[in-house]
């Protein structure tokens, strides 16, 4: 899940644009799916592991007897035994992996679960990653961008990805990395299909240099 807020202040273009501070893009999965962690290293001999949450309510996403879909979908689907939080990771038994080689074999995993699994959303500027994930981003002039291809929660807040397309801006394929906060996404139509970006100062010369160097 992800809310857009109004935020404090507009980041620089290096602070928008960076892509180095995202992995992989992750491969194209079902629409109705969210990624709630990912799997990180085992912990101790018994086929637990290390979890990153991405979701605001660990203690449901990951309740005994919670079956999770994973990507790739080979390593799936885990239903968990158990959990708990330790520092900033929750610790998670999966049934199946019985030690540490076992829990090794899961790392990277991401861990998916079904929007129908998930309560509807109440609060206003609240979404669920699928649904802007596909989304076309455009200017306010109306000059398209590209498409949403990923939203990042990152330390510094939730994050856009847009895969730029043709059109006035000659960077197809280069990825811009748009904060998701009121003052740069003032308008986001799921009907339509469309978010509106007002891009902080430099951010598409900024992605326009990338195609130029490319």
């Amino acid at each position: 899940m992800v809310k857009r807020v109004a935020g404090q202040r507009r980041p620089s273009a290096s602070e928008a644009a960076d892509p180095s501070e995202r992995g992989p893009v992750p491969a194209e999965r079902e629409p109705d799916l969210i990624v709630v962690g990912r799997i990180g290293r085992p912990q101790g001999i018994k086929g637990e592991v290390t979890v990153e949450v991405r979701t605001d309510d660990p203690d449901d996403r990951f309740a005994p007897g919670r079956v999770l879909q994973t990507e790739p979908a080979e390593r799936g689907p885990l239903t968990v035994e158990s959990s708990r939080m330790q520092g900033r990771y929750l610790i998670v038994r999966f049934a199946g992996p019985t030690d540490r080689d076992d829990a090794e074999q899961l790392r990277d995993t991401m861990l998916l679960l079904s929007t129908s699994d998930l309560p509807p959303l109440s609060e206003q500027d609240e979404y669920y990653d699928t649904q802007l994930v596909g989304l076309a981003a455009q200017l306010e002039d109306g000059t398209e961008l590209g498409s949403v291809v990923d939203v990042l929660h990152l330390p510094g807040g939730d994050v856009l990805a847009v895969e730029r397309s043709t059109g006035g801006l000659d960077a197809k394929g280069q990825e811009l990395l748009i904060p998701f906060v009121k003052q740069i996404v003032p308008t986001v139509d799921l009907t339509a299909g469309v978010v509106v970006v007002v891009p902080p100062e430099g951010l598409l010369d900024l992605s326009e240099r990338r195609a130029d160097e490319g």
